[in-house]
C-alpha cells in the first residue's frame, strides 16, 4: 500500500502531506492535546488535498468527512455560519462533486478527472448565484447571532465558489479555496484570542491554503497535459 502511493504521489507531494501532517500534530500536541476531533479533522482534510490536487475523485469523499467533522467544530465556538456552511453547502456540493469526478473521468482513468475550462456565460452565472447565495446566508447567519459575522459571510461567498467551481472541474477551485482559507485564518486568530487551543485550527487552515495553492498549481499542469492528448 505504502509503495503504491509512493509510486501514485510525486516526491514533491510526498513531502508537502509530510510536513502538513506533522505541522498538524505538532500543534495539537502544543496549544490543544484535548480535541482529538480537530486533529482528526486536520488530517483528514490535508489527505483530502492532496488528492484533490492529482484530480483524484477519492479527494471528494474525504471532503465529505472533513466537511461533517469541521462542521462540529464550528458549532462549539458558535460559528454557525461555518457549521451551515460546510454541513448545508461544502458537504453536499462535495458529494455532488464526487459523482461529476466520477462520470467524468480522463481517457478513462477513474483515478483522474478531465478538467474543464469555463465559458464566459457560466462564470457570469457563478458570479451571479454566489452573489445571491451570499445575502440569502448573511441574514441567515444574522438570525443565528453568528460570531463574527462580516467574515464568517465572506467565508460563505468564497466557499459557494470554491465548491462549484469543484464540481464543475475547473482548475481555479483551489484559488477560490485558498481564498476561503484566509478568510477561516482570520475567523479561528478571532477565536483563539478567547480560547488558545484554536491556535491548531489556525495552524490546520495555514496548511490547506499552502496546499490548495500546490493544488492550482497542479492542475494547470494537468490541464496543459490533458490538452496534449498524454
Amino acid at each position: 500500500m505504502i509503495k503504491k502511493l509512493s509510486n501514485y504521489f510525486t516526491k514533491t507531494e510526498m513531502i508537502l502531506w509530510s510536513v502538513s501532517a506533522v505541522l498538524i500534530i505538532l500543534s495539537f500536541i502544543l496549544f490543544d492535546r484535548k480535541n482529538y476531533l480537530t486533529l482528526a479533522a486536520s488530517l483528514i482534510g490535508v489527505t483530502s488535498l492532496i488528492f484533490n490536487a492529482k484530480g483524484n475523485p477519492f479527494g471528494q469523499l474525504l471532503m465529505i468527512i472533513f466537511s461533517i467533522l469541521y462542521g462540529i467544530i464550528s458549532y462549539s465556538f458558535a460559528y454557525y455560519g461555518e457549521m451551515i456552511t460546510y454541513l448545508g453547502m461544502t458537504g453536499p456540493m462535495a458529494l455532488f462533486a464526487l459523482i461529476s469526478w466520477l462520470r467524468n473521468p480522463y481517457m478513462g482513468k477513474k483515478s483522474e478527472v478531465a478538467v474543464n475550462r469555463l465559458k464566459g456565460n457560466e462564470l457570469t452565472f457563478m458570479a451571479v448565484l454566489t452573489a445571491v447565495v451570499t445575502v440569502i446566508f448573511y441574514y441567515i447567519l444574522e438570525y443565528f447571532g453568528t460570531a463574527n459575522i462580516i467574515p464568517s459571510t465572506v467565508s460563505v461567498t468564497t466557499s459557494f465558489a470554491a465548491v462549484y467551481l469543484t464540481f464543475r472541474r475547473s482548475a481555479y477551485y483551489a484559488i477560490a479555496y485558498a481564498a476561503n482559507d484566509i478568510i477561516l485564518i482570520i475567523l479561528w486568530i478571532l477565536a483563539s484570542m478567547h480560547d488558545i487551543s484554536y491556535i491548531s485550527v489556525i495552524i490546520c487552515f495555514i496548511v490547506f491554503l499552502v496546499n490548495d495553492l500546490y493544488g492550482f498549481i497542479s492542475w494547470r499542469k494537468m490541464s496543459e497535459r490533458q490538452q496534449k492528448g498524454y
